[in-house]
Parts: structure tokens; C-alpha cells; sequence
């Protein structure tokens, strides 16, 4: 068996293709200060953790510049960290620990928008209705009777319109500027050539800074359909765009194919194409993972030819239900897409934008021990694993209550929003912060009073423990599937989802009796075995 932190491309090519990749969110990882937000030097203090748990490399969500509208994905000036994470020599010392203790480092990229404080939009507000400034985003006039309704009849994901009329200089109502998200967050015009420049301009810098890849935000939306056009609804459908919330009622594999000028351009493609000569131009396999929530496999694949990015999250997991006949439909169907154009794929079943799979698989200790389940079984798969920050301790779901709440989607729509996956995680002790940070108190979103027994230190050592079982996945997945074929098998024996990967046979019991073992030799499973497969169960057999 390999060691913790050798490097994976050492049997498997590209560092990225089979990495098992974990996501930080800064705010609520760690905090090193004591002022009750996750910062830069916490991260770097609980790398040894991540080195010890068991991934190749680390995805941190956004800590440049912002004013914190929407978390960081409302990015002032992508040159800088934000006061409340650091400094830029705080990144400089995180990556450069991360690489002394074999770990890669992928950080979050937001192209798609920047915030209405980056010195862009400030000059644009500034200047007048066709100048250059304003041709940097997407300002239009307004429809109708002195130009009051918006352009178009698009929505905003985060709730209500998706545009936003300014105030000229003069005092008068003016133009409309599009926000796919909020409103301090302007969509910027990819058609115009200084927004492409400005973007290859950031990646090299933090590419010269060391950095390993990125993970590009909403990469599906840079490029809107040109004539801003309204989106054709469907009779008693009402303007939606994508978003999680939406996604999440879609189908196993495929979203409802639906009207979307807004999203998924044909052009888009050619940034990435951009940008994929770019990274070519650096050592070490850099990369870039999408967050593109696609309509079908097939385009999802399309980001991931071989002039385009490295990976693409495959979402069609994270959506499937728990359902063997869902999950294979999954497997086969991602693998086969991506297959045709000569990739691997992805797979994630938890982020800081969805409900955390514990909680979506039934929460409790049923939940628990699906969500266990469900992770062994993905970790067999061929390609690359994402996750996400809390998972490694069987976090449900936090209920935040609506005075705590921050997520802008609760204050734009009154729906609960994200805030539940993004509790800060709990490292030690018997009451918040858990360890978190120094010091008494909660930290900026409240943790639970119960969480004293799903600590780390409550269950580093714990055989029991969803820690201990991470661990050993983690080091399975290292010792018995990397340098497996990537082909791989899925179908079902009733409730029994079943996986054939080389001499690998993976087996999930998705139903409520337990089931028949296949023979072979145990590898390892996600909860005790007795003979048979018990409900909410998976294993590994060497067949």
C-alpha cells in the first residue's frame, strides 16, 4: 500500500484523473484568529489532517476581495485576499505547506460575475450608456413605457429578476445591467475581448503563485445567447433559471430539457479552449474542474474534450435518489458520455451548495449509514472524488434559525437556502466552538449543542467512528482500485446495486431486508457485514 502522500500520479498518470479532492469552505473550516470566522492560517494549520485523512488535494471556495455578499463568489479585485481570510502571503504559506505535505491545491475561479464593488463596475456606473466601460457587462435598456420593465423576462437564481435598473448620472432612472445571482453580483460580457484578457491575466497570476488548478464557478453561464432574448416557457411555467434548488427535482441523469438562453452557449467553449493552452504552458498538470450544471450527460461532456478543461462535476450523482436501478442508471450514463470524448469522470454527493447527503438520505442514524454507504460505493468508481468539508463526520444539515441565516437566496426568495451545509466544522471539545477557533462562544453561523460527540478528537481512534470509516476508505481506495481498469459495469440484482471494475465488486444495498453476499474476498464495507448485506450497506469484494 502506498503512503498517505505519495504522489498519485505515480500510478495513475495525471495527478488529478483519480484524485480524491476535498473541499474547503475557508469561512467555515478553520479559524485561526478567534474572530469566529475560518480564515487562511487556520487552513493551514489542519492540513496535516487532510494529509492524515487521506486526499491528494484540496479545493478551497473563494477568499479573494470581497464585501461578503454572497460569501466570497462576489469577487472586488481576484489579485488579493480578503481581510477577513489574510493576507496574500497567508495563500503563499498555505500552498506552500500543502505541497510539503504532498497535497495539491485547486482554488475557486468567478468569471461569470464579479461584485458591483470591482473597480469595473464602479467605472461603469460612473460612465454613460454605450461607453466602454459599460460594454464590459451586460447593460441594456429597459422595455415598455419609459423604459420600466426589464429587458428580458430572465430570473435571477437567487429569486425574483434577474436585472437590476441604475440610476444615471444625472438622477434619472437609467439602464438595466443583468444578475444571474444577486444583485451586487453583474454578469460580465464575455463577447468582449477585455473580459477574456482580464481572466488569462488571473490565472497566470495565481498559476505563477503555485497554484495546482481551478475550480471555475457557474462555467456554463459565461456566455449568454446574444440577443438576450426572453426564455420560452412552457404553458403555466414560470421564468427559472438553473440552480440547485431546480436541479434537484430533475431526473437521475438528465435535467428536463428546457428553453435556456442563458446558459450553456455554444461559445462558451472557446474560453476553456483559451485557457486550456494557458495551463499547457505550466508544469505539473495543471487543471480545471466545471461547475456546470448541465442539461444532459452529453453536454456536460462537451467541457471536458481534450482542448477544453480537465473534469467537470458530475452532478447526476449528488441528484440520484436512493435507488439502486438510479445509481447505475448514473454510473453507466456518466461513464459513457464522458467515454466518448476520451475523459474520466467526477463524482461528488455533497458541496456547500446542496443539502448534505446524510440529511437528503433520510438524516439520523438511517441516513448515516446510507450516506456511508453510498460514499464507499463512489469511491470505487473510475475518475476523481470530490468532498466536501464535514462529511468525514457524519454532518447532517444544520437548521439555522432565520435570524442567523446570511445565504442571500433567504433574504431575495424567504426559502431556508444553504446556510445548514456551511455550519463551521467541529474539531474538538464538549460545546461551540468546538474547537474551531480560540476562545469561548458560537461562531458567524451557530453550531448545534449537541455536536460534542461528532468531533474530531471524539472520533479520531473510534473504530466506530464515520472518521475511522473515511480512513479507511480512503486508504482502500488507494490500495485496491487505483491502476484498476477504468472500464466499469453497473447494474442491479433487485435492490442491489452491483459494480464490476476489474476484479473489484462493489455491492450496495439500497433496500429495507438484507441480501444474498456475493462470494470473494472482503475488502472492506461501510458497516458490519455478519454473513449477508444488511440494508443501507455497501462492500468491496476481490472477485
Amino acid at each position: 500500500m502506498s503512503s498517505l502522500n505519495d504522489p498519485i500520479a505515480a500510478t495513475t498518470g495525471r495527478w488529478w484523473e483519480h484524485a480524491v479532492v476535498y473541499q474547503v469552505y475557508p469561512r467555515s473550516f478553520a479559524d485561526a484568529d478567534g474572530d469566529g470566522v475560518g480564515d487562511l492560517a487556520g487552513v493551514t494549520d489542519r492540513l496535516p489532517y487532510l494529509r492524515d485523512l487521506g486526499v491528494d488535494a484540496v479545493w478551497l471556495s473563494p477568499f479573494y476581495r470581497s464585501p461578503q455578499h454572497d460569501h466570497g463568489y462576489d469577487v472586488a479585485d481576484y489579485h488579493d485576499v480578503d481581510p477577513l481570510f489574510g493576507e496574500l502571503a497567508d495563500a503563499d504559506a498555505m500552498l506552500a505547506r500543502a505541497h510539503e505535505l504532498g497535497l495539491k491545491v485547486i482554488v475557486d475561479l468567478v468569471p461569470n460575475h464579479t461584485s458591483d464593488e470591482h473597480r469595473w463596475f464602479q467605472a461603469a456606473l460612473a460612465a454613460a450608456p454605450g461607453s466602454p466601460e459599460r460594454a464590459r457587462y451586460l447593460f441594456r435598456e429597459g422595455r415598455g413605457p419609459g423604459g420600466d420593465e426589464p429587458p428580458n423576462n430572465w430570473a435571477s437564481v437567487f429569486g425574483g429578476a434577474a436585472w437590476t435598473r441604475v440610476e444615471e448620472a444625472d438622477g434619472t432612472p437609467g439602464q438595466w445591467y443583468l444578475h444571474l445571482f444577486d444583485s451586487t453580483q453583474p454578469d460580465l460580457d464575455w463577447r468582449n475581448p477585455e473580459v477574456g484578457d482580464m481572466f488569462v491575466e488571473v490565472l497566470r497570476f495565481w498559476l505563477d503563485r503555485g497554484v495546482d488548478g481551478f475550480r471555475v464557478d457557474v462555467a456554463h453561464g459565461l456566455v449568454k445567447e446574444e440577443s438576450l432574448r426572453d426564455q420560452e416557457l412552457a404553458e403555466g411555467e414560470l421564468p427559472d433559471s438553473e440552480s440547485v434548488n431546480s436541479a434537484a427535482t430533475a431526473s437521475m441523469v438528465e435535467r428536463t430539457l428546457r428553453d435556456e438562453p442563458m446558459w450553456d452557449q455554444p461559445e462558451v467553449h472557446d474560453v476553456y479552449r483559451r485557457w486550456h493552452d494557458v495551463l499547457a504552458e505550466y508544469d505539473g498538470d495543471r487543471m480545471t474542474v466545471a461547475e456546470a450544471w448541465t442539461q444532459t450527460p452529453g453536454s456536460m461532456a462537451d467541457f471536458v474534450r481534450p482542448d477544453e478543461m480537465s473534469q467537470a462535476f458530475n452532478f447526476a450523482f449528488l441528484l440520484a435518489p436512493w435507488d439502486a436501478a438510479a445509481f447505475a442508471e448514473v454510473v453507466t450514463g456518466s461513464t459513457e458520455a464522458v467515454g466518448r470524448v476520451g475523459a474520466l469522470p467526477t463524482w461528488v454527493l455533497s458541496n456547500h451548495d446542496v443539502v448534505r447527503h446524510v440529511t437528503r438520505y433520510g438524516g439520523g442514524a438511517l441516513g448515516l449509514d446510507r450516506a456511508r454507504a453510498a460514499t464507499l460505493a463512489m469511491l470505487a468508481l473510475p475518475g476523481s472524488a470530490y468532498l466536501y468539508q464535514g462529511e468525514e463526520l457524519g454532518l447532517e444539515q444544520v437548521e439555522v434559525a432565520p435570524e442567523h441565516r446570511q445565504d442571500p437566496s433567504w433574504f431575495r426568495t424567504g426559502e431556508v437556502g444553504r446556510d445548514g451545509c456551511r455550519v463551521p466544522v467541529p474539531w474538538s471539545g464538549t460545546a461551540p466552538p468546538y474547537g474551531f477557533g480560540p476562545g469561548g462562544g458560537q461562531p458567524w453561523l451557530p453550531q448545534p449543542d449537541d455536536w460534542a460527540g461528532v468531533t474530531v478528537e471524539a472520533q479520531l481512534g473510534d473504530p466506530g467512528s464515520t472518521l475511522t470509516f473515511y480512513q479507511a476508505a480512503l486508504a482502500a481506495r488507494r490500495e485496491h482500485a487505483l491502476g484498476l481498469p477504468d472500464a466499469v459495469e453497473a447494474g442491479t440484482d433487485g435492490d442491489v446495486l452491483r459494480v464490476r471494475r476489474g476484479d473489484l465488486l462493489v455491492v450496495l444495498n439500497c433496500g429495507d431486508a438484507p441480501a444474498e453476499l456475493p462470494a470473494g474476498e472482503v475488502l472492506v464495507s461501510s458497516g458490519p457485514l455478519d454473513g449477508v448485506l444488511p440494508p443501507a450497506t455497501s462492500a468491496w469484494l476481490r472477485v
